[in-house]
């Protein structure tokens, strides 16, 4: 018969074993989850902030503007320029009320020709989409959307 001394050492052997295989992986070896890259800081050069919009907000260019806005930005931006529609809630965007008149007093329109063109956050640049002058016009009619107030 077999001595049952060195049974107690076997089952302690095994049951160290078993909660060990429990127990989770350090954390240098478990998979960090994926997350994306931080995006680069958006820097707008100074030339370009400082350009000066070369189209006069007239009637023209305020119609043409209005009608480049309702089939390229009205669909997130919301006709009203509001920024609350349903693409913008589904996709989670934060965008600027337009309505509002201190939404872009702080932009230039070289600014805003810049973040139209090479696009910003979520939304596609224009370059090779609209002409310069295309995109002047729409700012000509972004700034129109602003209420007026007794302050303006």
């Amino acid at each position: 018969m077999r001595n049952p001394s060195g049974m107690p050492l076997i089952a302690l052997v095994l049951l160290a074993g078993m909660a060990m295989a429990q127990e989770p992986k350090p954390q240098s070896q478990q998979p960090a989850p994926e997350q994306p890259p931080p995006e680069p800081a958006f820097v707008i050069p100074p030339e370009e902030a400082k350009r000066e919009n070369p189209v006069k907000p007239d009637e023209v260019s305020l119609a043409q503007g209005r009608r480049l806005y309702e089939t390229q930005c009205a669909l997130c931006h919301g006709v009203d320029g509001s920024g609350k529609t349903e693409l913008a809630t589904t996709m989670q965007l934060t965008l600027r009320d337009y309505s509002d008149p201190k939404a872009l007093k702080d932009f230039t329109d070289g600014e805003l020709f810049y973040i139209l063109r090479k696009g910003k956050g979520k939304m596609p640049g224009q370059e090779g989409r609209m002409r310069d002058r295309q995109m002047w016009h729409l700012i000509n009619y972004i700034r129109s959307l602003a209420k007026k107030t007794d302050n303006n």
